[in-house]
């Protein structure tokens, strides 16, 4: 499978130096760039790339902004993130925003294209510092039903169609959305309600009382 990236980043050394690494990866394409949100997503609409590699300071309009319309005009293309910021004022945003991944750039490059690659297969890619801050906030200040509220409507549709015993290829058929789609939701899912698999997520909803036994 090769896997069509679009590249966003203000700076032009970075982008050139991103495009000549990840250009020597026989499983990875590169469609476009954009040196701001704006064209990011104009470009992403356009191109519809499987993911954006999505710098989070930009003129115009900033990554985390961009991410948010990308997601809700293209549901399906992932944002992967790619900043020098691991704060909470970066992270989390960016997070709720609908980025399923978040790299810092001092990333060795056989590991983000690794990152890259999960990314396209649906699993969340998180660098460590950012998961700590976003399970530490959780855990903080989100209690069971905080956490379902930080669902999205679709995530809470799998939610429910997981809790029924469903398969991924079951769901994805009920909803209407690619199977591709549906492992990125339950990623997302796992990751909001603090729990590591389906066994734990239908469990979690029952006992919550957000879906009936």
């Amino acid at each position: 499978m090769t896997v069509h990236v679009l590249i966003a980043d203000d700076h032009h050394v970075v982008r050139r130096g991103l495009v000549f690494f990840l250009q020597t990866q026989k499983d990875i394409r590169i469609v476009g760039e954009a040196k701001n949100g704006k064209e990011a997503v104009e470009l992403a609409i356009q191109l519809h790339p499987d993911i954006v590699l999505m710098d989070l300071v930009m003129p115009i309009m900033d990554g985390i902004e961009a991410t948010g319309k990308i997601k809700e005009t293209c549901p399906d293309i992932e944002i992967m993130i790619l900043t020098s910021f691991a704060d909470q004022d970066h992270v989390i945003p960016a997070i709720e925003a609908g980025a399923s991944g978040y790299q810092l750039k001092d990333i060795e490059p056989d590991e983000l294209a690794s990152a890259i690659r999960k990314l396209a297969k649906g699993e969340n890619t998180l660098h460590p510092k950012a998961t700590n801050m976003l399970m530490t906030r959780m855990n903080r200040k989100n209690p069971a039903n905080d956490r379902l509220a930080a669902l999205t409507q679709r995530e809470k549709e799998v939610l429910t169609e997981i809790a029924k015993g469903k398969s991924n290829k079951e769901i994805g058929a009920q909803l209407k959305i690619t199977e591709k789609t549906v492992k990125t939701h339950v990623s997302n899912i796992f990751m909001k309600l603090q729990v590591a698999d389906r066994t734990q997520a239908a469990l979690f909803a029952v006992k919550n009382g957000f879906v009936e036994q």
